[in-house]
């Protein structure tokens, strides 16, 4: 089974807020999830807020082979859970 961290949309209508979770990548975005790794609120105008992440099992996750997506791999190294990419995506 091919594992990503990608974000799960909760909220209300014009509200997003998101949770990170460990998910099968077959499954879609708001289905089941394997494990809750965190939240995303974009729209709190505290950026300290923004994000609350459990660092232990994400990198526990990353470990073993579970790959972020785009926007998850950006809100990870803005707090320091990964390393910046030299390349960036896109060559």
């Amino acid at each position: 089974m091919a594992v990503r961290i990608r974000l799960k949309r909760i909220g209300r209508r014009h509200h997003p807020t998101y949770r990170l979770a460990a998910m099968d990548s077959r499954s879609p975005r708001d289905s089941r999830v394997i494990e809750e790794l965190g939240t995303y609120d974009p729209v709190n105008a505290d950026t300290d807020r923004q994000v609350t992440l459990k660092r232990e099992r994400i990198e526990y996750w990353l470990s073993v082979g579970a790959q972020p997506t785009d926007t998850v791999r950006r809100i990870l190294e803005k707090n320091g859970v990964l390393q910046a990419s030299a390349g960036g995506a896109g060559a």
